[in-house]
């Protein structure tokens, strides 16, 4: 390409101007976000973390005016899609929809997760916290909490309770209920919650720390039961179902998702993706929907979402150590 001296200076002003743009970044929330904004859910289709994507995607579109694209990265216990947002661009258009594993969990419970939780991520968001549901076959000769742990206690080792996987929160949950009470438990861990609930459901398993998305259609149709939730206060999806923390207080274990930037996205973004996604919490239809499957919302403040992960990540860094816990 032959410019004269005149071209080849505009060329090369456009040039630097566009590199002083990128290296920049969206300085402020006005510039921002100008193409398609991409959130990576680190599970397949269909699971929890998808749910909260969606229904907060189809509507930050409209409000961004960009589309929202949800692109489902399962692998790993959620590692491969965190591992592609900490590597992406710091410029507010790829989000991590995580989740307690791989943000709280992976990084004690793998050698080499492939990313910082903390020093990788910007936390923006909280859009859900669920319960997990302690549950029993239906024909259970437990009717309580307690009658369970009076079963572990006289037959160490003979009450066996599911999980999804090691290293799960419904794992961790289940070994902290076993020493904050001091009983003994056999784990068999399952690869995914459909095996563990069917076993369950037929009697293999005594009980299993399921998420209430995944148990509740079984407590509907009467396979299962319920004996504990495990957020110390009662949900609005199951107000019949006592908390874990009746009986152990302290008990606080959850399934929580937010949205999560690459760190270094530029503040202004940030807030303006916190403010955006707490009106889409605010609105009574879309806080039904999530409260109906068990759900509840909080919203908050970037700051205040940072604090609660770091919170989560000491916890399960030292339920993780107590147990050996380890993930490939």
């Amino acid at each position: 390409m032959n410019l004269s001296d005149n071209g080849r200076r505009r060329f090369l002003g456009a040039c630097a101007g566009a590199a002083a743009w990128a290296a920049a970044g969206p300085s402020r929330a006005a510039d921002w976000p100008g193409r398609p904004v991409t959130v990576v859910v680190p599970y397949a289709l269909g699971g929890q973390g998808d749910v909260f994507a969606r229904l907060v995607g189809d509507r930050l579109a409209r409000a961004l005016g960009q589309p929202v694209i949800v692109d489902n990265r399962p692998g790993a216990s959620g590692a491969l899609g965190a591992r592609l947002v900490a590597k992406a661009p710091a410029d507010g258009c790829t989000l991590l929809l995580g989740q307690t594993g791989e943000i709280a969990i992976n990084g004690t419970a793998m050698k080499r997760p492939g990313y910082d939780a903390q020093k990788d991520f910007r936390a923006v968001a909280l859009v859900g916290d669920a319960p997990l549901v302690l549950a029993v076959p239906a024909d259970s000769p437990f009717a309580r909490l307690d009658d369970l742990v009076r079963a572990a206690r006289a037959r160490p080792g003979g009450v066996a309770y599911a999980s999804s996987g090691v290293a799960t929160p419904g794992h961790l949950a289940a070994a902290a209920l076993a020493s904050g009470t001091g009983v003994e438990m056999t784990h068999i861990p399952y690869k995914g919650a459909g095996q563990a609930i069917t076993d369950l459901v037929g009697g293999q398993v005594q009980c299993f720390f399921a998420s209430a998305s995944s148990i509740v259609p079984h407590l509907q149709g009467g396979r299962v039961r319920a004996l504990a939730v495990s957020t110390p206060a009662r949900v609005a999806a199951l107000p019949q179902v006592p908390p874990v923390a009746d009986t152990l207080p302290g008990f606080d274990f959850s399934l929580w998702g937010g949205h999560f930037a690459p760190r270094g996205t530029p503040d202004a973004v940030v807030r303006r993706l916190a403010d955006e996604i707490g009106r889409i919490l605010a609105e009574p239809d879309l806080r039904q929907r999530l409260e109906r499957e068990g759900s509840a919302v909080k919203p908050g403040t970037p700051e205040g979402f940072e604090r609660f992960v770091r919170s989560e990540i000491d916890k399960y860094a030292r339920l993780v150590k107590a147990t050996g816990a380890t993930l490939e």
